[in-house]
């Protein structure tokens, strides 16, 4: 059975800063993908590994597409989520909800990023 999400998409409204942030926060560089010719739209994505667990995904910029504040929760596994929760918000990010324990299952901070959108940072420690 495969992990249930396959990828994901932060849509920003400023690529550049909303680049800058991640790639800062979680120490990444982030790769640019080619958008099909017909549409008018800019995809980086973070790094992949598909021999690991877990999803990839892209920041993506479209005309007129949603940006800040969505629906959507992605979790970012981290080795101490206190660590990007604090990179978040000397990156302009807001910190949501501090480093919390969720008992067993480890620690949880809540931060938006530049865009206003809410990242989950999720690790054991």
């Amino acid at each position: 059975m495969k992990n249930p999400v396959g990828w994901f998409e932060i849509y920003v409204q400023d690529m550049d800063r909303a680049r800058y942030f991640y790639e800062s926060v979680f120490q990444v560089k982030l790769e640019r993908l080619n958008a099909l010719a017909k549409m008018e739209i800019e995809l980086w994505s973070f790094p992949m590994n598909s021999d690991q667990s877990g999803a990839s995904g892209a920041l993506v910029k479209m005309e007129n597409g949603p940006g800040g504040g969505n629906g959507v929760l992605v979790y970012f596994t981290c080795m101490d989520c206190a660590v990007e929760a604090n990179r978040a918000t000397a990156m302009g990010g807001y910190l949501v909800r501090e480093k919390m324990s969720i008992g067993k299952y480890g620690f949880i901070a809540l931060v938006r990023d530049t865009e206003g959108n809410m990242i989950g940072l999720h690790s054991m420690q």
